[in-house]
């Protein structure tokens, strides 16, 4: 199956119809997706037209955009106008969007041929897709392992060959982790970089919408369409990485740190921890210079990330309420059919991070947690500066081990909240981090490397990827 590029660069010059393509990926759907349920919703009969438009387009002489024809996958987070768009939640099943999120509007403007919302963790709040209240997705590469999550529908999608690009959004690696679980690439941008604008929020200050592709190229080609400026969102910079998808290779003289808090850590998988070092080294043999790197905080990210990010969620969920839109169950009164409505139509995890959430903020406990959580956030961004004075991007593992099975961590939502260990950081200091698959761990499941830039490094983070990308897994 061609990559986005190729499928792009085919439909523009009339070697292929973007009908043709939009059929081909709809097939692959319809055959594998009764055992995989990456989507929540296929938007079979709008894709085909979504197609059609794309190929009047090049009949016309006229240019159809950087994703012409290219199918994408968009995680069920992501507002579209009169297509359902669900969170994963019953107290949104059914919910009808009236307008597009931003990057919705992009990818569509650009050519792109949306073919379906992803499932995902109810709200975005997990780590394994196994949260949806519409029932758990499966990852394409052992039917019997989680993809990850909170992303894993996007990820899935990716990997199953359903769509060769997909969206999903990452609040502390809910797009890194599946693509590391899921053996594709996964890219979490500066925060602002790409538009909030019609994102179901989960944490405001964390959230950000990014790419999943088979290839590096791809998601450079996928970032380049989303990025940039948008009057929509308040947090939207004004600066924005461009022209990602052209730019070099060459990592000669890149200065490599390889962080000893999140390679070291106990419980990392020694395959894991191996893996990295291949990275580092195949790195060195392309003419960087790697040295080993302490980023002290990071230790301390997840717990001040659990404090935060259910902070947030705890204030954004409020408006969930059986008034205006979505699930209602009545009650005597208003009191009781809110709460009778949040008691349905909210999951078991979501319920407990608003309760984390409702805690950390109320009087007598918000300076001794929330207040000291943002405090430990401050220190990761000061511990970040200091090692970017020295290093030009940081590698570590994506996630402490390979996709773990279905049911392994359930009953332990701490062991669970583990998963992300490597990936919450980036989140917490606004930085952009990427996954890039790099080998296979004895259970053949894939092993992703993580590479972390400064704010707006994009650019050298892509060129490293490049070059872990054409590794190829060994050194």
């Amino acid at each position: 199956m061609r990559s986005a590029v190729e499928i792009a660069a085919a439909v523009r010059s009339g070697e292929r119809t973007a009908r043709s393509v939009a059929e081909e990926h709809l097939a692959t759907i319809a055959s594998r997706e009764g055992e995989i349920h990456a989507f929540n919703h296929v938007t079979a009969d709008a894709a085909l037209a979504q197609a059609d438009a794309v190929d009047a387009k090049v009949a016309r002489g006229e240019d159809p955009g950087p994703l012409a024809g290219v199918p994408v996958a968009l995680k069920d987070n992501l507002c579209t106008r009169g297509v359902p768009t669900t969170c994963s939640s019953r107290i949104l099943d059914g919910w009808l969007p009236p307008y597009n999120a931003t990057v919705v509007e992009r990818v569509t403007a650009a050519g792109g041929v949306a073919v379906g919302k992803t499932n995902l963790d109810e709200f975005a709040m997990g780590s394994s897709t196994e949260n949806s209240a519409f029932g758990p997705t499966l990852n394409p590469l052992d039917l019997s392992r989680v993809p990850g999550g909170s992303s894993g529908g996007s990820a899935a999608a990716v990997a199953a060959r359903f769509a060769p690009l997909s969206l999903g959004s990452d609040t502390g690696g809910s797009i890194r982790q599946p693509a590391s679980f899921c053996g594709v690439v996964g890219v979490k941008p500066t925060y602002g970089v790409v538009s909030r604008y019609g994102l179901i929020a989960f944490a405001s200050s964390l959230d950000q919408i990014g790419p999943f592709a088979a290839t590096v190229n791809d998601a450079a080609l996928l970032l380049d369409v989303i990025s940039g400026h948008d009057r929509m969102d308040s947090t939207s910079i004004a600066a924005s990485p461009t022209a990602l998808l052209n730019d070099g290779t060459d990592v000669a003289g890149l200065r490599v740190g390889l962080v000893t808090e999140l390679t070291d850590v106990e419980g990392i998988d020694p395959e894991v921890r191996a893996a990295v070092e291949r990275a580092a080294s195949a790195l060195e043999a392309q003419g960087a210079i790697v040295e080993r790197i302490s980023v002290p905080s990071c230790i301390y990210g997840l717990s001040a990330y659990y404090l935060i990010a259910p902070a947030e969620a705890s204030s954004n969920l409020a408006r969930y309420d059986g008034v205006r839109y979505g699930l209602r169950v009545d009650g005597d009164d208003v009191y009781e059919m809110n709460s009778a409505t949040r008691d349905a139509g909210f999951g078991a995890e979501v319920k407990r991070r608003i309760m984390l959430g409702t805690y950390a903020l109320s009087a007598g406990f918000y300076d001794a947690y929330y207040a000291q959580a943002q405090r430990v956030r401050t220190l990761i961004i000061r511990d970040f500066a200091a090692a970017y004075e020295r290093f030009d991007v940081l590698l570590s593992p994506t996630t402490p081990t390979t996709a773990f099975k279905f049911g392994a961590k359930t009953e332990d939502p701490f062991s669970m909240y583990l998963s992300d260990i490597c990936t919450i950081a980036s989140n917490l200091a606004g930085h952009p981090a990427m996954s890039i698959p790099f080998g296979l761990g004895s259970d053949a499941m894939p092993i992703g490397v993580q590479v972390l830039a400064p704010a707006l490094g994009e650019s050298v983070m892509f060129r490293v990827a490049r070059a872990i990308e054409a590794a190829g897994g060994v050194a």
